[in-house]
């Protein structure tokens, strides 16, 4: 086998291993994504208080978003209780309500996907009864 032929292998593996991920229930790979992301971004505002964005930006790859949202259109409201849970398990509190948008983008390679997050520019700490002053 030539070094072409086998590096194709290769890809084509790889590929084949990210759709059957983001085909299943629970995307793997964008969760960790997402958690990492998250984690990332956490900021310590006081002892015991743990503030992480609440809005999140998963662009994928038009087929895979595509295929997606033929197969189950359900999978911003996954990401969104996984991310949930994880925030739970790890203490943390959103900086406002939490929001995860799946969009699909040209920009990004096919076959992967691309996460972003921030706050929400139109949330104030009034409405939320247990935000510090």
């Amino acid at each position: 086998m030539s070094a072409i032929s086998a590096l194709e292998k290769a890809l084509e593996n790889r590929w084949e291993a990210l759709w059957a991920r983001v085909r299943d229930r629970e995307p793997v790979e964008i969760l960790d994504a997402l958690r990492t992301e998250c984690d990332s971004n956490a900021v310590v505002c006081a002892e015991g208080r743990v503030m992480v964005p609440n809005a999140y930006d998963v662009e994928l790859a038009e087929v895979v978003h595509e295929e997606l949202a033929r197969h189950d259109g359900r999978v911003g409201q996954v990401l969104t209780d996984s991310l949930v849970r994880h925030a739970e398990r790890r203490g943390y509190e959103w900086a406002g309500p939490l929001a995860v948008h799946v969009g699909k983008s040209a920009d990004v390679p096919n076959g992967r996907y691309r996460v972003a997050s921030g706050v929400l520019p139109h949330v104030s700490a009034q409405g939320f009864p247990n935000a510090a002053s």
